[in-house]
């Protein structure tokens, strides 16, 4: 709801007068609160309604985090477009010490396998836990002492404009390699013009930043590449600077014992060079047996 209201907020700047309704459509992901996301339909239970929505006829566009989003969407839906990118970062809160100095045995609260393997890689002894919720919900587990550390998105803390946080400590991207399409929103439409109007249509196009744009797409094609699922526990980030492109990717095995890096520098003056550049990591990381670690 707060990214759909930065959303809203912005194309009525775009165009005054126009009256955006926000309908709210609370999702399967929302309602289960407490199941692994892997266990139950992956990351696409934050997706399918708001599609259904938009098929219907329901809304004209839908807001989502664009980490939730399949690599590729179903037919008949676009993303019509992809704003400026907010900081890609995890961070982890915690009771005091950064996570480095936590005592032996710290429990670490994090669903996600990615940020599970990553800190596993830093410190073996963590005690990683399950956390599931809003962010309100995360923190206040932090607070009541079931945890002694966290891991979240920053993206999701700025959005919401969360202040007077627990110690917090950014996470470098090298180590803590982000999910794919994380920090980004994705406004997604049907096809034809939003509303039946060309001003709606050009007015919301006109929130794209061609940067993130570009960094999306070069992750959404490598997650594509390496046949990525809800499941996988993978990293992926792309960097956008000028005519250059850098792809860094970290793929884990599926019990965590066993992981994969690489990267790549790209010329980049197109989104087909950004998608070639995804493309490119993925198959060199699968003639480098990503498949069969994937599989395991």
């Amino acid at each position: 709801m707060a990214q759909t209201a930065i959303v809203r907020a912005q194309i009525e700047r775009i165009l005054p007068g126009l009256l955006c309704e926000v309908v709210a459509i609370r999702t399967t992901g929302d309602q289960l609160t407490t199941a692994s996301l892997a266990a139950v339909g992956g990351k696409g239970l934050f997706v399918r309604e708001l599609e259904q929505a938009l098929a219907d006829g329901r809304v004209d566009v839908a807001v989502h985090s664009m980490k939730d989003m399949p690599a590729r969407l179903a037919a008949g839906f676009r993303l019509i477009a992809v704003p400026a990118r907010e900081d890609t970062a995890d961070v982890v809160l915690t009771s005091g010490p950064d996570l480095h100095d936590l005592p032996r045995g710290a429990r670490l609260g994090t669903s996600s396998l990615r940020r599970r393997f990553q800190a596993l890689r830093l410190r073996g002894d963590f005690n990683v836990l399950p956390l599931r919720g809003n962010v309100d919900t995360r923190i206040a587990k932090l607070r009541a002492g079931e945890f002694d550390a966290i891991i979240l998105a920053a993206a999701g803390l700025l959005r919401l404009g969360v202040s007077d946080l627990p110690p917090m400590q950014r996470l470098a991207e090298d180590e803590f390699v982000p999910a794919g399409g994380q920090g980004a929103l994705a406004i997604e439409a049907a096809n034809g013009a939003v509303a039946g109007s060309q001003e709606i249509e050009q007015a919301i196009a006109a929130l794209e930043h061609p940067p993130s744009r570009l960094e999306v797409g070069a992750e959404r094609e490598f997650l594509a590449g390496v046949g990525a699922s809800c499941a996988s526990p993978i990293g992926v980030r792309a960097v956008a600077a000028g005519s250059r492109l850098t792809i860094r990717a970290l793929l884990f095995s599926l019990d965590g014992a066993r992981s994969m890096a690489d990267w790549l520098d790209f010329e980049c003056r197109s989104m087909a060079d950004a998608e070639r550049a995804g493309v490119e990591l993925a198959q060199r990381m699968l003639r480098h047996g990503a498949s069969e670690l994937m599989a395991t």
